[in-house]
């Protein structure tokens, strides 16, 4: 007699349960649920371990992304960092579009003697140094690869 009244409270308490709750009983049966909860458990101290420190992380990442100050400094930082390269750039690019103008202007040959002569300008030495110098470290470059 007590067997059957256990068996009715299970079936009463089984009946008066919602239908995700019986899902997740459903899913808790399943070996391969039992497994991976047991692995779970084994490594609760780790994931503590892990949350915690995922914890700091977040409330750091929050207090940086809220502090103002800060964002504004590195931003100021950036800028001058950024700032003299930008503006040289724009001087390069100016240079360029004005030699450009120019060279569509001018419509006379260069010739021989006219090499020779531009030979002697100091900018152009200089460019013709960097260019030497350039190869010659993309040649050490090729002979190490070797």
């Amino acid at each position: 007699m007590s067997q059957t009244t256990t068996q009715q409270a299970e079936a009463a308490t089984t009946a008066a349960l919602a239908p995700e709750q019986m899902d997740v009983l459903d899913q808790l049966m399943k070996p391969e649920i039992q497994e991976s909860l047991t692995v779970l458990v084994a490594n609760l101290p780790k994931l503590a371990e892990m949350t915690t420190i995922l914890t700091k992380t977040y409330d750091l990442v929050q207090t940086v992304a809220n502090d103002q100050v800060l964002i504004q400094d590195l931003k100021g930082g950036m800028e001058e960092f950024v700032k003299p390269i930008q503006d040289k750039a724009k001087g390069i690019a100016q240079a360029a579009i004005e030699a450009n103008d120019r060279s569509h202007v001018e419509s006379s040959t260069i010739g021989l003697f006219g090499m020779l002569k531009m030979l002697k300008d100091p900018q152009v030495q200089k460019t013709l140094r960097f260019a030497q110098a350039f190869l010659e470290v993309l040649a050490e470059r090729e002979q190490q690869k070797r």
